[in-house]
């Protein structure tokens, strides 16, 4: 099986009471159009993971961000494909999280995380990105 190397920014934030949000995007395309998931894409050859996690973000949401410590990495087969998505804490340098791909987004709390139809792959991290929003 093909094996996909990809990365994910699960970009936070707080609100001026202290609650903790995450940002979550709708695909706009493909087969999964339709679900949720955190914005990211596949690493390039030569890439590092934090470059290609920059330059994706750069590229779907106009948007620079700070690429912080790594919160996991997710194993999971697709019907087609194994994906190997590795998640980065990041917050926001400079931009305004423009959709130039996605059909929505959304910042979503620890109550509200799971109200949406997340992909398969992402519905696997989400108690332990639940935990980190406190």
């Amino acid at each position: 099986m093909k094996k996909v190397p990809v990365v994910a920014a699960i970009i936070f934030r707080a609100s001026s009471s202290g609650t903790r949000s995450v940002f979550a995007t709708q695909r706009g395309y493909g087969d999964w159009k339709g679900f949720w998931e955190f914005p990211g894409g596949k690493i390039e050859s030569g890439e590092s993971a934090q470059e290609a996690l920059t330059r994706e973000i750069k590229e779907e949401l106009a948007t620079e961000i700070k690429v912080g410590a790594e919160i996991c990495t997710v194993e999971y087969d697709y019907p087609t494909f194994h994906l190997s998505m590795r998640c980065f804490s990041c917050e926001v340098v400079s931009g305004r999280l423009e959709l130039l791909e996605h059909e929505n987004a959304l910042w979503l709390t620890k109550e509200n995380i799971r109200s949406v139809n997340w992909l398969p792959a992402d519905e696997l991290i989400l108690d332990k990105i639940s935990a980190l929003l406190v």
